[in-house]
C-alpha cells in the first residue's frame, strides 16, 4: 500500500482526486489580511478579484508540519511528499520535520514506514507529473529505493515554463519594480519564464503579444526535451482555458507526445501565474 501526498499548488486531475493512492494538503492564502485556505473550497474567480483590487500582493503560507503528519497517517507503508520547490516555499521544510516526527510516533509503537519527502524543484503540475511518475513505478512493482531512484532521475529531466499575462501580481510583491512592470504592459512584453536546476525562477526570453510568446515558450521546450513519444506533457492555466487549448495544438503540431493534458490551476499557482498567465511542464 502507498500514499502520494501532494501540497497544494500541486493540481490533481480528475482522476487523481479519484484515486485512492493521492492526497493535497493545503497552503494558506492570504490577501489584505484574510486567509483562504487552498482546498476544494478555493474559488479562483473570487481570490483573482480579490487580488486585483488589492494594493498589496498576495502571500502564502506552508502547510504546517501537523497537517502533513495528517496526511501521512493511515495503513499506507510507503509514502512520497512531493511539494512546492524549496526555493519558492517552505512546504518542504514542514514536511521534512513532519516525516520525522512521524517516524519517531511509529518508533515508539514499535512500528515502521518508508517515507520520502521529495523537493520537486518544480510548482504546479510540474508536481502533478512527479505524483504520476511515482504512481507508474509503484504499479510497476518497484521498490521503493527503485521508485525514488527513478523519480530523482526524472526530476533532474523535468523542466517548467510558463507566461504571465500581467505582471502586476510580481510587482506588489516586490519582485519587480514598478518601472518593469508598467513598460511591460504598455510595450505588451510578456515574458517566458523556466524553472532553473535548482528549483528557481529565471527569464528564458521575451516577445510582444502572448501568442508569440507562447511560440517562444514551445520553442524553449523543444529544444530541451527529448524522446517525446515517451513522454507527458502537462499545462495548467490560470481562468483561460482557450488559450491552454492553443497552447496544446501548437505543442501537437511540434511533437507527438505520449500524453498532453490539461488542467486549472488551484490557489497557490492561481497566485503565481495571475490571471490569464499559462504553465507548461514536461
Amino acid at each position: 500500500m502507498y500514499k502520494i501526498i501532494i501540497d497544494s499548488c500541486g493540481e490533481l486531475s480528475g482522476e487523481m482526486k479519484k484515486n485512492r493512492h493521492f492526497c493535497n494538503v493545503p497552503l494558506t492564502l492570504q490577501v489584505d489580511g484574510e486567509e483562504i485556505v487552498d482546498d476544494e473550497t478555493f474559488d479562483q474567480k473570487a481570490f483573482l478579484k480579490k487580488v486585483a483590487e488589492s494594493a498589496k500582493g498576495p502571500k502564502s503560507a506552508c502547510p504546517s508540519p501537523d497537517a502533513y503528519v495528517k496526511a501521512m497517517e493511515g495503513e499506507a507503508e510507503r509514502i512520497y511528499v512531493v511539494t512546492l520547490s524549496s526555493q519558492l516555499s517552505g512546504s518542504y521544510n514542514s514536511a521534512c520535520l513532519a516525516r520525522d516526527l512521524f517516524l519517531e510516533s511509529l518508533l515508539e509503537k514499535g512500528e515502521e514506514r518508508k517515507i520520502a519527502v521529495i523537493d520537486s524543484r518544480s510548482a504546479s503540475v510540474g508536481q502533478t507529473l512527479i505524483g504520476l511518475k511515482i504512481a507508474e513505478c509503484e504499479e510497476a512493482g518497484l521498490s521503493f529505493e527503485e521508485t525514488m531512484e527513478r523519480v530523482e532521475s526524472y526530476i533532474g529531466n523535468q523542466h517548467t515554463f510558463f507566461v504571465l499575462e500581467s505582471l502586476d501580481t510580481l510587482h506588489k510583491a516586490g519582485r519587480l519594480s514598478g518601472l518593469k512592470a508598467r513598460l511591460a504592459g504598455t510595450l505588451n512584453i510578456k515574458p517566458v519564464m523556466g524553472s532553473t536546476e535548482i528549483g528557481s525562477i529565471q527569464q528564458l526570453g521575451q516577445a510582444r503579444g502572448m501568442n508569440k510568446a507562447l511560440d517562444r515558450m514551445v520553442q524553449f521546450m523543444m529544444a530541451v526535451t527529448d524522446n517525446v513519444g515517451e513522454k507527458i506533457l502537462a499545462i495548467a492555466h490560470c481562468n483561460c482555458p482557450e488559450r491552454a487549448q492553443q497552447l496544446k495544438e501548437r505543442v501537437e503540431k511540434a511533437a507527438s507526445f505520449k500524453e498532453i493534458f490539461i488542467v486549472d490551476t488551484a490557489g497557490v499557482s492561481s497566485m503565481y501565474a495571475n490571471d490569464g498567465g499559462i504553465i507548461m511542464v514536461v
